[in-house]
């Protein structure tokens, strides 16, 4: 077993309940297949991070009952596992909790949102565990993209999730359990048809990111009307 685990925080990709604030424009039914092609893309990156950081994989799926069906569609050699809590702070300490139990020594829970993210960055912010206890990496609607840690921190997550001020809370109670954290560079996550046109310009510029199944979708079903990378 490796000393390191990344867990990625997933949901089945079921109309009307993945992407809702695409809806419109998108449909429903479009809303879903684009969030299995995003998180084709994050599973595959996540992947290729655990492997170069030695790291074990594991996909944290919701609802629960989808963890057989969420298990066919994932990597080799990844653990999946249904989420354990009422809410995502909740589960999200369940799996920081859980990754220690079983000895693991640094963990990293990421989203499935943020298909743009390299592997690199969250090999950066394990290493980062070297000298802090907690790494984080902003995203830029006031919330985070992933975040790392060398062991449980009780309270860490207790405050609101899915609002603006979600980095500033867990920031504030990272202070106040006098944990030390590094802050890596900010990134986003495709929420909106305004996140849509951001990864559309920095397709045009060369920056998209390791996201080819997004994209594929994007262009093969023309969601937002996005040109071709050569248009």
């Amino acid at each position: 077993m490796s000393a390191r685990r990344i867990v990625v925080f997933a949901k089945r990709p079921e109309p009307g309940k993945v992407k809702t604030r695409m809806c419109p424009p998108l449909t429903r039914e479009e809303a879903a297949l684009l969030y299995a092609a995003m998180l084709d893309d994050v599973l595959e990156t996540t992947a290729q991070a655990a492997r170069a950081v030695d790291a074990d994989l594991c996909l944290a799926v919701h609802p629960p009952e989808a963890t057989h069906e969420m298990a066919t569609l994932s990597p080799a050699g990844t653990r999946v596992e249904a989420q354990h809590g009422a809410g995502l702070a909740e589960r999200m300490a369940h799996a920081v909790a859980a990754a220690a139990a079983a000895g693991y020594g640094r963990v990293l829970l990421r989203g499935s949102d943020n298909p743009t993210l390299p592997a690199e960055l969250l090999c950066r912010g394990l290493a980062a565990l070297h000298d802090a206890e907690l790494a984080i990496g902003p995203d830029r609607d006031g919330g985070y993209g992933w975040i790392a840690l060398r062991r449980p921190a009780p309270g860490l997550f207790d405050h609101p999730m899915s609002t603006t001020s979600v980095f500033d809370d867990t920031l504030a109670n990272a202070r106040s359990l006098g944990l030390r954290t590094t802050i890596l560079e900010p990134h986003f996550d495709l929420d909106t048809a305004e996140d849509l046109a951001r990864l559309a310009r920095l397709r045009r510029e060369g920056g998209a990111g390791p996201c080819p199944r997004t994209l594929a979708v994007l262009d093969e079903h023309a969601f937002w009307g996005c040109a071709p990378a050569s248009g």
